[in-house]
């Protein structure tokens, strides 16, 4: 990456790979885990976006089996446009997530910016022997989501004022839901590799799982879309984003039937589900302590298979 190297042997997890956050080993006991996010406003609520861009700063730590211990505000703010309380409320909308996951807001840095950001550096701790890497399925392996897909596009509608304020409503509370409890509950089974479904979205993310060593068969009408965002999509309401991942993606992608909708599943995500690759022994089990534990959308979505020509197909 621009020619930096990280290589030692206390980084067991660096920059050679796409993971979702650095993890350095401390002993043999305990590892740190650090990643760093910021994202603009998705909502107008100060305090609702505070929320949504900790949760999803928080969430590569989750994905990789860890424990939150600390966050640190990064925080670019317009003081010429908005007061001082606006910056308040953001704050407290992300210390509020950091605290629901256990960790603490121990500092940060602000700046003056045109644009808003707001996100968090975030540090953890996990067990060297217990990290949950985005790259080591196994072949029979079910994969399992846990949020559903077409935040990009839905936001992008909020911005333009599109939505309902019933359907904003719903729409800002999946993107503040932590993937904090779905990680603490997945230790509990045979989950062989985990990641969280962002930037890239679910197809891009499911191309980091497959590694070009396996192939990932989806089952379309189980992965969980927004109505809402089919909808804004049959509109033409979709980020640049998502094209660019459909893009770059579309040599790697074999469609087994014909799709209405495929743009959704190159969709750009903010604060996404964990994607879990788990025993197909345990997963319906997975499954249903997910859905107990507020993750209502949680469905199994594929399978791994041997590699063949293309790694992801649906």
């Amino acid at each position: 990456m621009g020619g930096l190297d990280c290589s030692s042997e206390q980084v067991l997890v660096g920059m050679d790979s796409s993971d979702d956050a650095a993890v350095y080993k401390i002993d043999e006991h305990t590892a740190l885990v650090q990643t760093v996010d910021i994202i603009t406003p998705v909502v107008d609520d100060p305090y609702m976006y505070g929320q949504i861009a900790a949760a999803n700063s928080l969430s590569d730590v989750f994905a990789m089996g860890a424990k939150v211990a600390t966050g640190m505000n990064i925080v670019g703010f317009d003081g010429c446009n908005h007061p001082k309380e606006v910056l308040k409320e953001i704050l407290e909308g992300g210390q509020s997530k950091v605290r629901e996951c256990g960790g603490l807001i121990v500092g940060g840095h602000t700046i003056e910016t045109p644009e808003m950001l707001y996100g968090l550096s975030v540090s953890g701790f996990v067990h060297p022997d217990k990290i949950y890497r985005n790259n080591t399925p196994r072949v029979g392996d079910l994969l399992i989501l846990t949020k559903p897909l077409g935040m990009g596009i839905l936001t992008t509608a909020i911005k333009a004022d599109m939505l309902s304020l019933d359907s904003v409503k719903n729409i800002a509370y999946i993107l503040s839901q932590l993937n904090y409890k779905a990680s603490v509950i997945m230790q509990e089974y045979d989950v062989s590799a985990c990641t969280d479904v962002t930037g890239f979205g679910l197809f891009g993310h499911s191309a980091e799982i497959a590694d070009d060593r396996v192939t990932i068969k989806f089952d379309y009408s189980n992965i969980p879309i927004m109505q809402e965002a089919k909808e804004m999509a049959d509109m033409g309401i979709i980020p640049a984003g998502t094209y660019n991942n459909m893009s770059y993606l579309k040599d790697k992608v074999k469609y087994a039937q014909e799709l209405d909708d495929d743009i959704i599943l190159y969709d750009a995500q903010t604060s996404g589900g964990l994607l879990i690759a788990v025993s197909p022994t345990d997963a319906p089990k997975l499954l249903k302590n997910l859905k107990n534990a507020g993750y209502e959308y949680s469905s199994i979505i594929a399978e791994i298979y041997q590699k063949e020509n293309k790694i992801l197909v649906v």
